[in-house]
C-alpha cells in the first residue's frame, strides 16, 4: 500500500521514539532495548500518553505464545520434537533464551519485558494489539536455506559452543551500556557479518514485513514497539511496497542442496571402487577397506554419545547405526540414538516443567532427562560426522 503523500518524520518528548505522519495517520515507533527497564518505561508512558487505537509489537503468534503460555514447557513431546525434525530448533531457541535471561538476572529485567509491557499497555487502554513480525519459524527456515554447507556447520558449531561454554562474563561498563542497547538485534547483526548471505532473511526481510504490518494496522494513531536495530531499516522503507505473502514463503532447496546429502555416499562408494581397482578385489582388501569406514564412524558416534552420558543401549546404538546412518541422506544417528534415550529415560511432566531454568547451565542441560535427549541428538551426530571425515580419509588413503 503506497502512500498518497510522502511521510513526515519528527522527534517526540521520548529519546527513542520517533512520530511519522503522514495522511491524518500518527505512527509512534518505540525503539527499544530488549533487556532494558528504560525502553519498558517509555514503552508504557508513550502508550498511556497517546491513548493510540492501535499497538503493534514485534512479535509473532509462535513467540507470543511462548511469552505468555506458561504451561507450553509441560505441553513438550520429546518423541514429536524428533519426530518433526525440530531438535535443532528447539535447542537454538532454549540457547538464546537462556543468553537473553543470563543477561536479564545481570540488568534486572525479564528478556522482552518492553515487548509485554506493550502488550499489557495495549489492553489497559482498550487499543487493538498487532503481532506484527513474521513468524520466528519462517525467518529461521529462510535463514538455513541461504546457508552453504559449511556456514551450517559453523552454526551447529556456535550452538554447541553456546551450550558447552563458558559462562560469558561482563564488567559493570559493559552492562551498564547493555541497558541503553538493543542486544539481541545487534548479536543477529554480528552474525549476519559473519554470514552475509543470511542477512537479508534475518534482518532486511523482516525490516519490511515490520514496516508493512504497521503501516497496515488499523487506527489513525499507532504505537509500534520495535528493537532499536530494526528502526533505520524501517525508517528507509516507508513507502515500499511489500508483498509479505512472498517474503513468508519457504524456497524449496535448490538442486545443489538436493544433491549435496549424495556426496559422502558417492565419496565412499567411489574411495571402495578405487580401493578395489588399485589393490585388487581379494577378501582381505574389503575387509580391511570396510573397516576404514566402519571404525571411526561407530567410535565417533559412540564417543559423542557417551559424551552426552547416555543410557548404555543408546551408545550401543549410535556404535551399531552410524556406519549405515551416516551414508543415508535422510537419516542422521541422532535420530536414532535420541528416540531410544528418550525410550530408556523418559522424561517427565516435572522435567518439562524446568526446561527453561535447567538451559541456563550446561549443568541443567545435562540433568535434565528432556534436555539430556538434545544433547545426545547433537552430540551423537557430530561424533559420526568427525568419524565420517575420518573415515573418507582413511578409504582414499588406502587406495
Amino acid at each position: 500500500m503506497r502512500a498518497v503523500s510522502p511521510p513526515n518524520i519528527a522527534p517526540t518528548p521520548w529519546p527513542n521514539t520517533t512520530l511519522i505522519e503522514r495522511d491524518g495517520r500518527r505512527i509512534y515507533l518505540v525503539g527499544t532495548a530488549h533487556i532494558s527497564q528504560k525502553s519498558v518505561d517509555e514503552v508504557r508512558t508513550v502508550i498511556e500518553s497517546v491513548r493510540p487505537d492501535t499497538v503493534c509489537v514485534e512479535l509473532c503468534q509462535t513467540r507470543f505464545d511462548a511469552m505468555t503460555d506458561d504451561s507450553r514447557w509441560r505441553k513438550l513431546d520429546i518423541f514429536q520434537v524428533l519426530k518433526q525434525k525440530k531438535a535443532l530448533f528447539l535447542m537454538a531457541n532454549l540457547a538464546l533464551s537462556a543468553y537473553q535471561r543470563r543477561l536479564g538476572e545481570k540488568l534486572g529485567v525479564e528478556p522482552g519485558a518492553e515487548l509485554m509491557a506493550g502488550v499489557r499497555q495495549a489492553e489497559a487502554c482498550g487499543s487493538k494489539l498487532v503481532l506484527a513480525d513474521r513468524d520466528i519459524q519462517v525467518t529461521l527456515k529462510r535463514t538455513w536455506s541461504n546457508l552453504g554447507f559449511w556456514g551450517k556447520n559453523r552454526i551447529l558449531a556456535g550452538l554447541v559452543a553456546g551450550i558447552f561454554g563458558a559462562t560469558e562474563e561482563f564488567d559493570e561498563a559493559e552492562l551498564e551500556q547493555m541497558k541503553d542497547r538493543d542486544t539481541l538485534t545487534e548479536k543477529m547483526k554480528l552474525f549476519a557479518e559473519a554470514h552475509p548471505k543470511v542477512k537479508q532473511p534475518l534482518i532486511d526481510e523482516r525490516d519490511l514485513y515490520l514496516v508493512s504490518s504497521i503501516r497496515e494496522a488499523p487506527g489513525e494513531t499507532i504505537v509500534a514497539v520495535v528493537g532499536a536495530g530494526h528502526v533505520p531499516g524501517m525508517l528507509e522503507n516507508l513507502e515500499t511496497v511489500v508483498d509479505r505473502a512472498a517474503i513468508s514463503v519457504i524456497p524449496p532447496p535448490g538442486l545443489g542442496a538436493r544433491l549435496a546429502p549424495w556426496l559422502i555416499p558417492a565419496l565412499v562408494v567411489g574411495g571402495l571402487a578405487w580401493g578395489i581397482l588399485d589393490r585388487g578385489a581379494t577378501g582381505e582388501n574389503l575387509v580391511d577397506m570396510l573397516l576404514a569406514w566402519v571404525l571411526p564412524t561407530s567410535i565417533g558416534a559412540a564417543v559423542g554419545t557417551i559424551a552426552a552420558l547416555a543410557h548404555p543401549l543408546t551408545v550401543l546404538a549410535g556404535l551399531l547405526s552410524a556406519p549405515l546412518t551416516t551414508l543415508h541422506p535422510a537419516i542422521a544417528v541422532g535420530m536414532i540414538t535420541a528416540p531410544i534415550e528418550a525410550w530408556k529415560r523418559r522424561p517427565t511432566v516435572a522435567d518439562c516443567e524446568r526446561i527453561k531454568d535447567d538451559a541456563e547451565s550446561l549443568a541443567g542441560w545435562y540433568k535434565n532427562p528432556f534436555l539430556r535427549v538434545l544433547v545426545v541428538f547433537i552430540l551423537s551426530n557430530l561424533g559420526a560426522s568427525i568419524g565420517v571425515w575420518v573415515g573418507l580419509g582413511s578409504i582414499f588413503g588406502k587406495g
